[in-house]
């Protein structure tokens, strides 16, 4: 049964033109994911779908009587209502008896109330939804419902927003980026609610795992054409992968034919007949589908960065509380040239105060933080690319440099870089009030790496950005020779990045787990009656990893890793010979021969970590 639908749907921004005659329909029971590039118009999309602004060609129309529940990016609240007042602002019949029933347990003096309220809800039959409207709250960090709107942070009013419309229950859910603010757990639980209690659903979000698990077809937005998959994200990815593929071929077909019917125009034929007419009008469509090519944008990242040395970043026994809240302490920790740590833990457990004391530009209660002088660092933080009104695109990166170096001796000017970021000319004389969301934190990310650091710190990289930026990112990450320190709620991003996971309880413990973000689930769902690996208690001062008993297949980082290090070995191995042939030169001056003494025994400590972090990944392969 058809809910909602959008036919010939067009919208443009002066020149700008995000889509047009854009044609396609919700069902019931369909849960449905758009995914585009950034700038494309996402956000303007579902704004429309919802009703809060109109196309400017095209109609959405919806089944009578069907309510549409919508949550934008930045949903507004009103800041004079609590928590409470806000969740029961609704027309709903059910939300306003709960509502009713909620305010007589709190005057249980009033029998005949509380009376009213009990039988109303035994009639309604809304014990369920009360359940529900309990394990929202809770599982949405909302439990104090006395808390006025206008005391509560950026993530807390939307997750507030969110409850409000998951309490409403619509019957069309639309919703732009719903995993935003949310910490892990309340990404699973939310996987888990939409399972369960939602049946029609439309939504934008850069969450591939949450995609894959949610949704049951796909609508992909691309050079203005819109692609229908009937499947989730992987089945997406495979037919993406097929049609790209068919695409091709009959690209190559379509200019063999060019070239035939080249020949024939060449020879200048009389359009006589209707046959020839019609081939004459055919050829101009034809000319233009064999020029055609393929938009796709691959960022190819090869900066060239300053050579990390032995010392990288030491942690001395850090620690930082907020009143009497303790969020880590005694922490010690020793990073490691081209380490990839990613942070987890609950919102507010101080894994961005960790980042900002590691960057200096917070102190520590107790302890130091001592930088190698090599270290050079680049930080994408939360707050995003703060510009002037009136700057463009362009001069945001020509404040860092008209150029930046790259591997073996090129360079790349500022333009180049946009473009590699995927902003065209054009796009680059823009002002950068006319971005989107998205498109900002691509600039701002273009900004911290033209700055050509060897110790990356990313704090939420992943919000906003499109699912193309994204496979760009991680393509960067993954050959990125330097240090990553990453927060990220993108658990598909985290696997696919990190190494280990420093484990912020909130509680005052850092723990250092050996594996990405599913191997740490698998390890609790294995030790359910300890679900965190053994922490370090702060008064011993230390981080430990767990033991984690596995065998078997290595994931795709440890793979990765364990061929970087065969290859590393090597160079080391034959590093250390040249230096063992150059200490037995009977005439080597007495100064050189310090240096390549110190030269030697540095180069045998990394071999023998590399040699042993090598042994530890074959031990796992082979389950020893």
């Amino acid at each position: 049964m058809n809910l909602l639908s959008a036919e010939n749907l067009s919208k443009s921004f002066g020149e700008r033109i995000l889509f047009s005659n854009l044609t396609f329909g919700i069902n019931q029971g369909q849960k449905i994911a758009l995914v585009a590039r950034n700038g494309t118009g996402k956000s303007t999309l579902l704004d429309i779908l919802a009703g809060k602004h109109p196309a400017d060609t095209g109609e959405v129309t919806s089944r009578k009587g069907v309510k549409i529940g919508y949550l934008e990016q930045e949903p507004y609240l009103d800041p004079n209502l609590t928590i409470y007042q806000t969740l029961f602002a609704s027309e709903n019949t059910l939300v306003r008896i709960i509502a009713d029933y909620e305010k007589a347990l709190e005057h249980p003096e009033n029998e005949k109330a509380y009376q009213r309220a009990f039988e109303a809800m035994e009639q309604a039959n809304a014990w369920d939804l009360e359940t529900r409207y309990k394990q929202i709250l809770s599982k949405l960090g909302l439990d104090n419902t006395a808390l006025p709107v206008a005391n509560l942070s950026g993530g807390q009013c939307r997750r507030l927003a969110l409850a409000h419309i998951l309490l409403d229950t619509p019957d069309v859910l639309i919703l732009d980026e719903p995993t935003n603010h949310l910490d892990l757990e309340m990404i699973e639980w939310l996987e888990e609610y939409f399972r369960t209690h939602v049946s029609t659903l439309f939504m934008v979000t850069h969450d591939r795992y949450f995609l894959d698990r949610v949704c049951n077809h796909i609508l992909e937005l691309e050079d203005g054409v819109l692609h229908n998959y009937k499947g989730n994200y992987a089945y997406y990815l495979q037919e993406k992968e097929s049609r790209e593929v068919l695409e091709a071929v009959n690209l190559q077909k379509t200019k063999a034919l060019f070239k035939k019917e080249l020949q024939w125009m060449r020879r200048q034929p009389k359009a006589r007949t209707t046959k020839s007419k019609a081939r004459i009008a055919d050829f101009g469509e034809l000319k233009h589908r064999a020029s055609e090519r393929r938009k796709v944008h691959e960022v190819e990242l090869e900066i060239q960065m300053e050579r990390l040395g032995t010392k990288v970043l030491e942690v001395h026994n850090i620690s930082k509380k907020y009143g009497d809240r303790t969020l880590f302490e005694g922490f010690n920790y020793n990073f490691k040239r081209g380490e990839r740590v990613g942070l987890v833990g609950s919102n507010g457990s101080g894994k961005s105060t960790f980042l900002e004391i590691i960057c200096g530009n917070l102190q520590p209660d107790t302890g130091k933080v001592v930088k190698g002088e090599t270290l050079k660092m680049g930080y994408y933080t939360q707050e995003g690319l703060q510009v002037q009104q009136g700057q463009r695109v362009i001069d945001v990166i020509r404040e860092f440099g008209d150029y930046i170096p790259l591997k073996k001796g090129r360079e790349l000017s500022a333009q180049q870089l946009l473009e590699r970021f995927l902003f065209d000319r054009k796009q680059q004389y823009d002002y950068t009030e006319k971005l989107s969301g998205g498109e900002r934190k691509r600039l701002f990310l273009c900004t911290v790496l033209i700055q050509n650091p060897n110790f990356l710190i990313l704090d939420e990289p992943t919000n906003d950005l499109d699912i193309i930026t994204l496979n760009v990112l991680e393509n960067f990450l993954l050959d990125y020779p330097g240090t990553l320190l990453i927060v990220s709620h993108d658990r598909y991003f985290m696997d696919k990045i990190t190494d280990h996971l420093f484990l912020f309880d909130g509680a005052g413990s850092i723990t250092d787990f050996p594996g990405n973000y599913s191997d740490l689930r698998d390890y609790q769902q294995n030790n359910l009656k300890d679900p965190k690996p053994e922490a370090e208690t702060a008064q011993e001062g230390t981080s430990r990893k767990p033991q984690v008993a596995r065998k078997g297949k290595l994931t795709y980082t440890e793979q990765r890793e364990i061929r970087a290090l065969e290859k590393t070995i090597s160079q080391l191995e034959k590093q250390k010979s040249e230096l063992e042939q150059k200490l037995m030169t009977p005439d080597l001056p007495g100064e050189t021969l310090d240096e390549v003494s110190r030269e030697f025994a540095m180069v045998i400590g990394e071999l023998d970590q590399k040699t042993e972090r090598w042994f530890e990944l074959s031990a796992l392969e082979t389950g020893e």
